[in-house]
């Protein structure tokens, strides 16, 4: 079973089977900082793997966000992005909302995601800066997208 949302004429689902993969591909390939060059399969596999959720006018798709978890103790929000047609109309602040509100993401111990421009979007829900990143680690492969994708 899977959630629906509706304001207007849009619609939040968390169903993967409406995504539009070209949609998010060509996001996060052509506008996106944070995902250029990333391969089909990959984002593909990025979604298998995650608890998604697509914004919808109707039954096109215009915005999207994906949250990677055990449904226990933590979540990561990433690829969050409205297309730019649609932005201006509170999509973005909107499916924000329902995310840190669903019922499947509630009573965790950390809710993180990672923002070089949209802080102020994501303040109002609770987000804040890392309180001591000294605690921080990280893995960063800046060139991993420009190889051949993994099976």
């Amino acid at each position: 079973m899977y959630d629906e949302y509706s304001r207007g004429n849009f619609t939040i689902s968390t169903d993967p089977g409406k995504l539009d993969i070209n949609v998010i591909h060509r996001y996060l390939t052509e506008e996106s900082y944070w995902a250029q060059q990333i391969s089909r399969e990959l984002v593909e596999k990025s979604i298998r793997h995650s608890f998604n959720f697509g914004v919808y006018q109707q039954h096109e798709q215009v915005g999207f966000a994906r949250v990677v978890t055990d449904y226990a103790t933590f979540a990561l929000l990433c690829d969050v992005f409205i297309l730019p047609a649609y932005r201006g109309q509170g999509l973005s602040k909107w499916l924000v909302e329902v995310i840190v509100a669903h019922p499947e993401l509630q009573g965790l111990r950390r809710f993180s995601l990672y923002t070089k421009d949209a802080h102020s979007l994501y303040a109002p829900f609770g987000f804040k800066q890392i309180a001591d990143p000294s605690r921080a680690m990280e893995i960063k492969n800046l060139n991993v997208y420009s190889k051949p994708a993994l099976p």
